[in-house]
């Protein structure tokens, strides 16, 4: 388990965490809220680069107003 928290989120986060002294719950915790941050940013960052993606290809441009 330990070697996929570190592909997953990366050896230096997973050595603090495990650096702290904490219960083998209390760390479990810990990386599942660590998780669950990261794929809300990585939703955030998808969602704006869609919206993104929409604007450049005239979506939200303005018009001439006639």
């Amino acid at each position: 388990m330990n070697e996929r928290m570190k592909l997953e989120m990366g050896p230096t986060l997973v050595d603090r965490i495990n650096s702290i002294p904490l219960s083998e719950t209390d760390r479990l915790i810990a990386v599942d809220a660590m998780r669950s941050a990261r794929l809300l940013v990585d939703g955030w960052l998808w969602i704006s680069r869609k919206v993104g993606q929409l604007g450049s290809g005239g979506f939200l441009k303005a018009t001439p107003q006639h």
